[in-house]
């Protein structure tokens, strides 16, 4: 599997993601700021949104650059070792009714599906339970993940 691959694949998703982000908040700050949107009495409240909007776009690109830095703190530093599942590993599963799967264990972006050798791959952080479930599991251990109500149960095939 080649992983730098996948790495180069994330990176480019998450910059996209601050690109538009940061579209979306200058154009809420120009919004916010534009003169046409002066109240003209205490109900008009169009520039007050705009400007919690532009707030919260801000707060996006900041959480969009805090991806891009934990990735290339990830890059840098790479597991070396494959007894165990760590942070950086790209891990197969099987299901019960033996369906592989492919996840990545990443500092965020969970739930970002990627394709790596035209398969897919899942990015799950370790605060989601299934990112929980696989740190520490060693080659044919099971996992079982539990979501809500329902348990899933793998085994791990592979650890790259």
């Amino acid at each position: 599997m080649n992983k730098q691959m996948l790495l180069d694949d994330i990176q480019e998703k998450l910059t996209l993601t601050l690109q538009a982000a940061t579209e979306a908040a200058m154009r809420a700050y120009n919004t916010a700021t534009d003169d046409e949107n002066v109240a003209e009495n205490q109900y008009d409240t169009l520039a007050l949104e705009a400007s919690y909007l532009a707030h919260g776009q801000a707060q996006r690109v900041e959480e969009c650059k805090a991806d891009l830095v934990a990735y290339q703190k990830l890059q840098a530093s790479l597991p070396q070792s494959f007894d165990s599942v760590l942070l950086g590993h790209i891990v197969t599963l099987v299901d019960e009714e033996d369906n592989t799967r492919l996840v990545f264990l990443g500092p965020t972006a969970g739930g970002v599906v990627l394709t790596l050798e035209g398969k897919p791959v899942t990015i799950v952080t370790p605060t989601s339970p299934f990112g929980d479930a696989l740190i520490g599991r060693e080659i044919g251990e099971e996992v079982d993940v539990h979501i809500g109500n329902s348990v899933t149960w793998y085994e791990v095939l592979a650890i790259h």
